[in-house]
């Protein structure tokens, strides 16, 4: 049977919104994609239309050049891609990093950044990971020296979303290697003709093709004091932390998203798909397999849109969105495998959706914190 759910936190103004997301990803960024998958990243132009639509930073206030929305706004957006199998366009990222400056820059720095952010005429990158550091930020060794009016920051990152097109990186860094957490702090590096600044790699990724994951070099990069995130020292861990649950909930409403899209593409596949004499989907390991998939989308879409609801509230904490990541997470990677099986050989191919969903969903298991420190996080709840 196909899935339609009626979202508990949606409303006619957003269905409305939504279709016309939808009318933009199935006119301008599927019909690219698979050049962009070759390519390794979707352009700096698809940013730009994407902003001028009024589809970039849509939670974030009018004042700052943003759409006025909330988190569903950017949610349908998510969603939209998601369930078509489009990973190259890395908004959830961007968002993330609007956040960041909404939540903890100084009013110059929202001024400055925003704005441009909503329009699509920089994006946004962060970079935390280190080529021996991932989900322990408190052992980064990038370092940012204060020298007069200046920051002279040295180092190297990996993995970083949006590292290629990025106008802009917050870079995670110490400006006190005698302490821990209270030595990080976040610093603004525009990547523009800043010397000492180089991007590496844009590395080859099992999934994600199309989306633009590189190294960053920082060698005596010169950045004004200013651009301290919130215009305080040793902040860092706390900005960090204390945006974690939106990063969280957005991982698990795509990857229910993503799941929706695999059972709607599986269901399609099976009815259409004959072996010994009638349809795959005549069998009933299909049948069975299709409804334990079912299953499991069901509960998955109605805790996420709980926290939705609860982020919307401004009520979701640390340990649910941890959960919600966890489970949405590792819920579809296993979903994505069973209905990949459905799709016998076609299935193994990457001229499939199925295909591409399945090594783009391995990821999600590790990004945003891995899953075994989500589980130390909510044990830590209890």
């Amino acid at each position: 049977m196909p899935l339609q759910f009626k979202r508990s936190w949606s409303d006619a103004d957003l269905e409305s919104y939504r279709d016309s997301v939808a009318r933009f990803v199935e006119a301008e960024m599927a019909p690219h994609d698979e050049e962009a998958r070759k390519r390794g990243n979707v352009g700096r132009e698809l940013w730009r239309r994407a902003g001028e639509l009024g589809f970039l930073c849509s939670d974030i206030p009018e004042e700052y050049g943003g759409g006025g929305g909330d988190f569903r706004h950017e949610t349908v957006f998510n969603e939209e891609m998601a369930r078509r199998g489009l990973t190259g366009m890395a908004a959830s990222v961007h968002s993330i990093v609007a956040h960041y400056f909404l939540n903890h820059g100084t009013q110059e720095q929202k001024q400055r950044y925003l704005p441009r952010m909503a329009r699509g005429e920089t994006i946004g990158a962060i970079a935390m990971t280190e080529p021996g550091t991932g989900s322990d930020l408190q052992g980064v060794r990038t370092r940012a020296d204060r020298v007069g009016d200046h920051y002279v920051i040295n180092g190297s990152k990996t993995f970083i979303s949006n590292g290629l097109l990025a106008g802009f990186v917050l870079v995670v860094c110490k400006t006190d290697t005698s302490k821990g957490a209270s030595g990080v702090s976040i610093l603004i590096v525009d990547t523009g003709n800043t010397e000492g600044f180089r991007v590496g790699r844009v590395l080859d990724k099992i999934g994600l093709k199309a989306q633009d994951t590189s190294e960053l070099f920082f060698d005596n990069v010169k950045v004004p004091a200013a651009n301290l995130l919130g215009g305080v020292e040793g902040k860092g861990f706390f900005q960090l932390m204390s945006d974690l649950p939106y990063e969280r909930l957005v991982i698990g409403t795509m990857a229910v998203a993503c799941m929706e899209g695999a059972y709607e593409a599986t269901l399609e596949y099976v009815r259409d798909r004959k072996a010994f004499g009638q349809t795959v989907a005549d069998f009933q390991n299909t049948r069975f397999k299709l409804a334990d998939a079912a299953t499991q989308i069901t509960v998955g879409r109605a805790f996420v849109d709980r926290c939705v609801e609860q982020i919307v509230a401004g009520t979701l904490d640390t340990a649910t969105a941890s959960m919600c990541k966890l489970w949405c997470s590792e819920t579809q990677g296993r979903v994505i495998d069973e209905l990949l099986q459905l799709h016998g050989g076609y299935g193994f191919m990457t001229e499939y959706l199925i295909a591409r969903m399945y090594t783009d969903a391995r990821v999600q298991r590790i990004y945003g914190g891995a899953n075994d420190i989500m589980r130390e996080v909510i044990s830590r709840a209890m």
